[in-house]
């Protein structure tokens, strides 16, 4: 069982035309939950999860930042997990 001690949402702009191949290299990654294209100032956000702050670390500046088609990377980390059931 894997501990998660750690999630982070990366927010993501990406060269013009170059959302689809930065998407597919997203799920690539190990760590990845989530890749999702979005409308607004960013183009795709990401969820990740580690058992630790350094793993995720690790995945934006030595896996995500160097991927074709990103032009920038904002991490937010996730402080307090908030989890719920909501009505049907």
């Amino acid at each position: 069982m894997n501990l998660v001690a750690a999630k982070a949402f990366v927010l993501i702009e990406t060269v013009v035309g170059r959302n689809k191949e930065v998407v597919a290299a997203l799920k690539q990654l190990e760590g990845m939950k989530s890749v999702d294209t979005v409308t607004g100032p960013y183009d795709v956000i990401a969820t990740t999860e580690g058992e630790t702050l350094n793993i995720i670390g690790d995945l934006v500046t030595a896996k995500i930042h160097p991927i074709a088609g990103i032009s920038r990377v904002v991490s937010c980390l996730v402080m307090q997990c908030e989890q719920r059931s909501w009505p049907a």
